[in-house]
């Protein structure tokens, strides 16, 4: 997902020098949308008529969930539905006749977002949020605030990227979004 993400990123950003335009836009495609889990995430498991199987676990540091009976399980990068079928089949083998899990994020990891707005720092990410919210989270643009062009640095990329700045663009968990300051 990584490098097809940086391929789409690096197609917009030549597309865009290409045709006299400026910055990139930051659009995702539908494929591209699912969510990998990360450290920080809260799940909520269920394992429907296994009570004591049930609950919330969280992705710990190194992307691990702590699981009754099947022990460490790799989170870290996997979507939703993998790890689904990675507890089911763990609990198939053995433990669970004809398991049924359902696997959803209680609680996001945090974005953060610093520079040019009232109040940075860290805050609770919320499914669909766009920068312009995360803006208004955080107390909204300083006066000196360049409310053109924004920075996003997503988790576990190599460094930020500088983006136009539209009332469309995604924040994703783990993000960090900074806000320059506008030249005179």
């Amino acid at each position: 997902m990584t490098r097809t993400l940086f391929a789409i990123l690096a197609a917009a950003m030549l597309g865009s020098c290409s045709s006299g335009g400026g910055l990139p836009t930051l659009t995702m495609a539908p494929e591209q949308a699912a969510y990998r889990l990360g450290s920080g995430d809260q799940l909520k498991i269920t394992v429907y008529g296994e009570e004591k199987l049930t609950g919330e676990f969280a992705v710990n540091g190194q992307g691990i969930v702590a699981y009754p009976l099947l022990g460490e399980i790799q989170a870290g990068g996997k979507t939703i539905s993998e790890l689904e079928k990675a507890i089911t089949a763990g609990l198939a083998d053995g433990f669970v006749n004809n398991p049924s899990v359902s696997v959803e994020v209680a609680n996001y990891r945090p974005y953060y977002i610093l520079g040019e707005v009232t109040k940075p720092g860290e805050y609770a990410f919320s499914d669909g949020l766009t920068v312009y919210s995360a803006v208004a989270r955080a107390g909204g643009f300083t006066y000196r605030a360049d409310q053109k062009r924004i920075y996003i640095h997503h988790k576990n990329a190599p460094a930020e990227v500088k983006y136009q700045l539209e009332g469309n663009t995604p924040v994703q968990p783990g993000d960090t979004i900074r806000v320059g300051e506008r030249v005179f």
